[in-house]
């Protein structure tokens, strides 16, 4: 069997699941293969506490699945969903895209936002800075206004709003770094990067960093191949 790493889409959009693959393909660059699988159960794009706790049942159920013949796993859902029980359940590396991000916003001591579309997660999202002991350089998070879901829709209006909220994190919050806060606006995240001075971080990217250099460490290190 191929090594490579598995990306859950904890979010049902086949859609979401094709962009995040080719961000994270791009970000391997080479280096490792990328597959990735759909949830079924859960909405397209998870913007609720209850959605994203329900989500993660599925993600342990796919990880367990496919955890066997892959090198490591990413759980591409900015509230890290399932992410302790995988890890419990699996002889891989596993990372999550807010944990990924996080840890990459804070080096250097850097103080870190986030900037996100879904307001109800807002605290889901405070309690990973909080569990991963980066609580004293977070500085927040700006949300766009409007239906998260509807936004999305619009990639152009997204980016926008997305764009505005990140120019706040960063002159109203003293952010030295601002994370686009969701797997599903992976692209956005892609979008904003070169428009401000200081580093917006998509969090798929930031996943697979950390993912390869977990496999490394573990000497898993697979060789590099078209995928």
């Amino acid at each position: 069997m191929t090594p490579h790493i598995l990306l859950i889409n904890p979010n049902s959009s086949e859609a979401t699941s094709e962009m995040m693959h080719a961000i994270a393909l791009a970000s391997a660059a080479g280096r490792l293969v990328v597959k990735t699988v759909t949830a079924r159960r859960a909405p397209g794009m998870i913007v609720t506490p209850g959605q994203l706790a329900a989500s993660a049942a599925e993600v342990v159920e796919l990880g367990t699945a496919h955890g066997r013949d892959c090198a490591g796993i990413i759980v591409s859902a900015f509230g890290d969903p399932g992410l302790a029980e995988l890890r419990r359940k699996v002889a891989v590396p596993v990372v999550g895209i807010c944990e990924a991000s996080m840890i990459e916003a804070s080096q250097g001591g850097r103080k870190f936002a986030v900037a996100t579309s879904t307001p109800d997660l807002v605290e889901a999202i405070d309690q990973r800075a909080h569990d991963l002991g980066l609580a004293h350089l977070y500085r927040g998070i700006r949300c766009t206004e409007g239906d998260p879901v509807a936004l999305a829709a619009d990639p152009a209006l997204l980016s926008e709003a997305l764009a505005g909220a990140v120019r706040a994190c960063i002159e109203e919050d003293g952010a030295e770094a601002v994370i686009i806060g969701g797997g599903p606006l992976g692209q956005a995240a892609e979008k904003l990067r070169p428009r401000f001075d200081q580093p917006v971080l998509g969090p798929i990217p930031s996943a697979v960093e950390r993912i390869i250099g977990l496999i490394s460490k573990a000497g898993d290190a697979p060789q590099a191949m078209e995928s």
